[in-house]
């Protein structure tokens, strides 16, 4: 009898205490699989301006505003705001590279500033 007496009330604290730790492994799951979000589609849209800014008839500038245009719609112009392109080769090829830096998210969609930093990579086509 005397054991039981001592459980008493512990039932109340206990679900308190599993359920603030199930909470807080649930958002984090969810933040986790948001900035997983947010990295796929950068590299979609770095990957995308890249092509775009290989063919023969557009620039490298027409790239990077595609890169913009296409992070501005999906997440927000605060992620579009370093986008970046140059030429160079890959495997004796000549390649545009298109470079976005953006926040990583560590708070719902606040972060770090530049602390995600992703590329795309596409052939350039020859003009004739």
């Amino acid at each position: 009898m005397r054991a039981a007496r001592a459980d008493r009330g512990s039932a109340p604290v206990e679900f308190v205490l599993v359920g603030t730790l199930l909470t807080l492994v649930a958002l984090s799951v969810l933040q986790i699989a948001l900035a997983s979000h947010i990295r796929s589609t950068l590299i979609d849209a770095a990957a995308e301006g890249a092509r775009h800014a290989s063919l023969a008839d557009t620039t490298i500038t027409a790239g990077v505003e595609r890169t913009r245009d296409l992070i501005s719609t999906a997440l927000g112009p605060s992620y579009a705001r370093n986008v970046t392109a140059t030429t160079s080769d890959y495997a004796g090829a000549p390649v545009v590279v298109v470079t976005v830096r953006a926040p990583l998210p560590l708070l719902g969609m606040a972060g770090l500033d530049d602390g995600l930093e992703v590329s795309g990579r596409a052939a350039i086509e020859p003009s004739g």
